[in-house]
């Protein structure tokens, strides 16, 4: 009837929030993980030179 749909409904609704929460706070803990690394290895990131977007496309040859 409908009491079990609103008990399933709360159920989803409640699981759903907590596998959310986890799943934010999985990703959280490996982001700080991957940036504490970059913090440390400062010598395997190093900044690419910037280039004008002149020097990042293709020359341009229309076909005709």
């Amino acid at each position: 009837g409908v009491h079990r749909q609103i008990l399933f409904a709360s159920v989803g609704w409640v699981a759903g929030y907590f596998l959310l929460k986890r799943a934010k706070y999985v990703h959280a803990k490996v982001d700080r993980e991957l940036l504490d690394y970059v913090r440390r290895h400062p010598e395997d990131f190093k900044e690419a030179e910037k280039r004008r977007i002149g020097e990042l496309l293709e020359d341009f040859y229309p076909v005709r």
